[in-house]
Order: structure tokens, then sequence, then C-alpha cells
């Protein structure tokens, strides 16, 4: 019997948010589709203090209730072990010299350092923060072999990529990203 890879993803709370829109044919039904599916699926989610405090900022009340349920299943791995990395931090703060550009990072810096004690899988909708990732890559090496998805874009596949196990595929990773 083949055991099934189970992985830890660090899920922005923008997918939690967006999940609670009544659309069926937008963003909000991909989240919706999305959550769902790490829900069945053997996945697990990642949350340490900061996390939580986003989600519980702007989850919707289908991500809320979703989020209970994983907890009664036992698929959310808390952390709070993750110590802040300096060395990322400077790297981030002098890769722009835009303070938009750097507040936009280092908001997002907390998805980041829970991806790198993890399994280095963000889901996040944040495609601004997600190009100026990559473009730091070329800089900040810890950076370069996150793997970041985006549910709402159907390019993406991101239900399939689950389902096949949230391979580290070379072309969703910071370093690699090219779109």
């Amino acid at each position: 019997m083949i055991e099934k890879v189970s992985k830890l993803l660090v899920i922005d709370a923008s997918v939690a948010r967006a999940a609670g829109g009544e659309s069926a044919i937008s963003k909000s039904k991909y989240c919706r589709d999305f959550l769902l599916a790490v829900l069945d699926i053997s996945h697990r989610v990642v949350m340490t203090q900061d996390i939580r405090k986003e989600w519980d900022k702007h989850q919707s009340n289908f991500s809320r209730t979703w989020l209970r349920t994983m907890i009664a299943k036992k698929k959310l791995e808390y952390r709070s072990d993750i110590l802040i990395n300096d060395e990322l931090w400077k790297g981030v703060e002098d890769f722009t010299d835009f303070d938009n550009q750097r507040k936009a990072m280092v908001k997002d810096l907390l998805l980041i350092e829970a991806a790198l004690v993890t399994d280095k899988i963000i889901v996040s909708l944040d495609e601004v923060v997600r190009k100026l990732f990559h473009q730091a890559a070329e800089q900040v090496e810890e950076l370069r072999n996150i793997v970041w998805v985006n549910p709402a874009k159907s390019e993406e596949q991101a239900i399939s990529w689950l389902e096949s196990g949230a391979a580290a595929e070379q072309e969703r990773m910071l370093g690699f990203y090219t779109k």
C-alpha cells in the first residue's frame, strides 16, 4: 500500500478572506475548493501566533468553520518555536529602496519564516508580493526554494497539485517563478 504524502502548508489570510465570497465563478470559489481539498487530502496547515492573528482578523465564516474542522481532525500544526531570522529580514529589507515594496514584503515575512522551517510551501493570493520575493530571491538565497501557490489562478491547477502530493515543482519556486 502506498503511503500518502502529507505536506505542511502555510496558508495566507488572503485565502481565508477570499473563501467567504458567494460567487460561484471567482477567486472565492477557487479558494473554497482549495481549502476543502486540503481538508480531504492528507495535507496539514501550519499556524504561528502571528499567522493566526491575521486569520482571526480576516477570515470568513467559511474559513473559520474550515479551520475548526482542521483542528478537530488534528490537521493543524501550531508552531511557537519559529525564531526571527535576522539574516532573512536584512536581506529582504535591503532588497529594495522603495518603502511600499519593503513594507509589503516585511508584512509577509511571517509566512516565509514559517515556510522555511516546515515544507517550504506558501499558499497566497498576493501576486505583487510573490513577484517581489521572486526578484529578491536573486540576492536572498533562502527564498529560492520556497514554493508559492495561488489557488485562484486556474492555470496553476492548485487542487491537482495538492492531489498529486504538493511536490516542490521548480516553476512554483520563488527562485524560478517567471509569470
